[in-house]
């Protein structure tokens, strides 16, 4: 994963959840075309939740 950058403005911690979330979700059928959204919406709502502010 080294130089990929998925969701701008997150660490490498919720890189890596959003990786999960997104292959997870491939995986099982779940959300269609829209798995890769649902994931990032998914991180970046936990971004948010934990108090960081975007790019930090």
């Amino acid at each position: 994963m080294p130089g990929k950058k998925h969701v701008a403005g997150v660490g490498g911690k919720e890189q890596r959840m959003y990786e999960h979330i997104k292959e997870s979700a491939q995986k099982e059928g779940r959300y269609g075309k829209r798995a890769k959204e649902v994931a990032a919406r998914t991180v970046m709502k936990h971004h948010k939740e934990e108090g960081h502010k975007k790019g930090r």
